[in-house]
């Protein structure tokens, strides 16, 4: 058995990548933003897929406009997935219809976890989970008295990318906006406008636990690469031999394997 190839600097590889899509890395990710930073280092792995498929020329849509539009000049295909219709990029759902193939030939299943929603999702979508993790951790660090009632009143009355920020400075203080209160908000739900499901390249696979299933989704470019979100798959398009060189690194958590960037 050789030994596993020692992962490429993620911002190394991304450049070159970023390059050949005539985009340029302090556009996707402004140096001067803390939020699009973090957020790139986390989802980042998008930007790394191969050339088959679009990636968004921004690391955070910053409205739905934004979104709506990248959505319509990339395109999306359709398929029905146990009685929910699923959209994705063109590439990322050929990919998905064909692991779903071969795993109905070995009589398991590949099925969406959440609905529709478990595909592509609009920027309105990303801030409605957002507010699903934010609004009950706000009343439940301020019962705690982490929160004072005019800190818990300002940062639930800012602006969306002001929000954003703020949660992510509270979150070095230990105040964590995850669902349950024990972890980073981007663990558990993307910032509004940075989901990978507004890339139309994530899918939520509601059969994540079973290996078989992962290793037949791999077989076909979609991999695990949020940590600690298990059922969120992300089509890159790569064999997963080949990831270590587009500088994402393997980290195993609850037995199971996520490709995140090496940074």
């Amino acid at each position: 058995m050789q030994p596993e190839s020692k992962p490429e600097s993620f911002y190394k590889v991304v450049r070159r990548s970023l390059a050949r899509r005539r985009l340029k890395l302090a556009e996707v990710c402004p140096p001067d933003s803390a939020v699009a930073r973090r957020v790139f280092e986390e989802y980042g792995a998008i930007y790394v897929a191969s050339e088959r498929v679009a990636v968004p020329p921004v690391a955070v849509f910053i409205n739905k406009n934004e979104a709506e539009e990248f959505q319509k000049q990339t395109g999306w295909k359709r398929a029905v997935f146990a009685d929910t219709e699923i959209e994705l990029q063109p590439a990322a759902l050929n990919a998905l219809v064909a692991a779903r193939v071969e795993a109905q030939a070995e009589g398991l299943s590949i099925t969406p976890r959440g609905g529709r929603e478990a595909g592509r999702r609009s920027f309105d979508d990303s801030l409605r989970l957002w507010n699903s993790r934010v609004v009950p951790a706000i009343e439940h660090w301020t019962e705690r008295e982490r929160l004072s009632t005019e800190e818990a009143a300002r940062l639930q009355n800012l602006a969306v990318a002001d929000q954003v920020a703020a949660v992510l400075e509270l979150e070095k203080r230990n105040i964590f906006f995850s669902k349950d209160f024990t972890k980073p908000i981007l663990r558990s739900v993307a910032a509004p406008g940075a989901s990978q499901h507004i890339s139309m390249l994530a899918f939520d696979v509601a059969e994540f636990q079973t290996a078989r299933v992962r290793e037949i989704l791999a077989a076909h470019g979609w991999f695990q690469t949020v940590v600690s979100d298990l059922p969120h798959f992300t089509f890159l398009d790569w064999r997963e031999a080949e990831l270590p060189s587009r500088g994402l690194k393997k980290v195993e958590m609850a037995e199971q394997i996520f490709w995140i960037p090496n940074v």
